[in-house]
């Protein structure tokens, strides 16, 4: 198991929304100031504009740094998959986190079943693990036909509980049912808030183990030490008004995840 840190975690600090917006390889030495051993890249388009000398000094910077890179981006399009193990080929990756769906493209189950089969050859020569995420678009029970379906160590589950909540599914019985098939673990705590005028709620980010994610039942239940499944954290931080205060909010809860999360089970 190593303890890393998501782009997510980064993702006002990087916007265009702060004067200075982070790049990759600032997010790499916090990463490292942190004590974290691995960045993921997830949903970072910018990345596919990279060129070959681009992609190789970020894995130099990064192995100068002691931290593993992962990669994530959407849906099973083919082509697109192919070109994120170029990328990842360049960096030096070998697990890759995608979902069944982007924009328009939504396979059914046997589709993403073909998808995916058609894509092993070239997964298993590059030694790379494609983990699907749970998250609300997909029943948890479609997304683990899938899995099983094709049963090949090079594929699994990217864990997210907080996800399933938005399609009324209990964290509790999404980390049992996907628990064996898991290879990524993303980590974030999440609440539920009344709406303005307490008309409604809303499910917002909340600090690592101040929100409903049972997250010492999850850790005890994947034994991610035991099976090395990397934790990744990621936060659901709402824009808190301007950009100072939201990236100090985003600076102090990276900290605290990545301790609490070395603290408790590092």
């Amino acid at each position: 198991m190593a303890i890393g840190l998501s782009t997510y975690a980064f993702f006002w600090r990087g916007s265009t929304r702060m004067q200075t917006p982070m790049t990759l390889e600032d997010m790499l030495e916090e990463t490292a100031e942190l004590g974290g051993a691995v960045l993921q890249i997830c949903d970072y388009a910018a990345v596919e504009t990279f060129d070959d000398a681009r992609l190789t000094e970020l894995s130099r910077h990064a192995k100068a740094l002691g931290i593993t890179l992962e990669l994530g981006t959407r849906g099973l399009n083919l082509a697109h998959i192919e070109r994120y193990l170029q990328i990842a080929e360049r960096l030096g990756v070998s697990m890759l986190r995608s979902m069944c769906h982007s924009g328009e493209d939504h396979p059914d189950d046997a589709d993403a079943i073909r998808r995916i089969e058609a894509l092993l050859p070239q997964l298993e020569n590059q030694g790379v693990v494609l983990a699907l995420e749970t998250y609300e678009q997909i029943p948890l029970n479609r997304l683990m036909n899938v899995i099983e379906t094709v049963d090949s160590p090079h594929l699994g589950i990217c864990l997210d509980p907080a996800n399933c909540v938005a399609a009324l599914e209990i964290p509790q019985q999404v980390i049992e049912r996907s628990a064996e098939r898991v290879v990524n673990l993303h980590i974030k705590d999440f609440a539920f808030t009344r709406s303005p005028a307490w008309v409604g709620f809303q499910l917002i980010g909340a600090p690592l183990g101040e929100g409903l994610l049972p997250f010492d039942d999850m850790m005890a239940r994947l034994q991610p030490a035991a099976r090395r499944i990397n934790c990744i954290i990621e936060h659901w931080l709402p824009w808190q008004h301007d950009s100072v205060t939201t990236h100090d909010t985003e600076t102090r809860w990276t900290r605290h995840g990545i301790n609490l999360l070395r603290n408790r089970h590092g």
